[in-house]
């Protein structure tokens, strides 16, 4: 199955990025979640070879809904003994994307899986719809509230991490 060991060297660190955000900044769920996501598409190969991204999405974030139904989350403790830098350089990059990623861990798991797709993964609302398996309409108000609450919880800084 050589076409889908060339599927997974050239879409792997993109899919465990969605995995990442999905689970919330938890790195080792997300690579849990990736692997599982993965084995099950080797054995249906066949079959979605096809389209393989579109399946590995839709099922990394159904994973990541039945993550969530398991067990309930964890709040994490705040940082409150942080340290601000004294010059700036690499780590800001660093810092604002973990604020990125505990400011989508806040969110709702379907708000949270709609901005993954729609802003980290570049889907239309039409894929992101698809992937979700809800409609337009859906995507576009969870978008909208999505933005807001992360505006709310990020202030400024969401508006400059790239």
């Amino acid at each position: 199955m050589q076409e889908f060991e060339e599927f997974v060297a050239l879409r792997s660190q993109a899919l465990l990025r969605t995995a990442y955000l999905l689970c919330g900044g938890d790195r080792q769920a997300a690579e849990d979640m990736l692997q599982d996501v993965l084995m099950g598409m080797y054995g249906k190969w066949r079959r979605i070879r096809t389209s393989p991204e579109a399946y590995a999405r839709k099922a990394l974030a159904n994973a990541a809904a039945n993550r969530w139904r398991r067990r309930a989350r964890k709040p994490e403790a705040p940082m409150d003994h942080a340290r601000t830098p004294t010059t700036s350089g690499h780590e800001d990059q660093v810092v604002a994307a973990d604020s990125v990623v505990r400011a989508l861990a806040e969110l709702p798991k379907k708000m949270r899986a709609v901005l993954v797709l729609r802003f980290f993964d570049d889907l239309s609302e039409a894929d992101t719809a698809r992937a979700l398996g809800c409609g337009v309409g859906t995507v576009k108000s969870q978008t909208s509230r999505g933005l807001a609450r992360m505006r709310e919880l990020m202030g400024e800084q969401v508006l400059t991490w790239s």
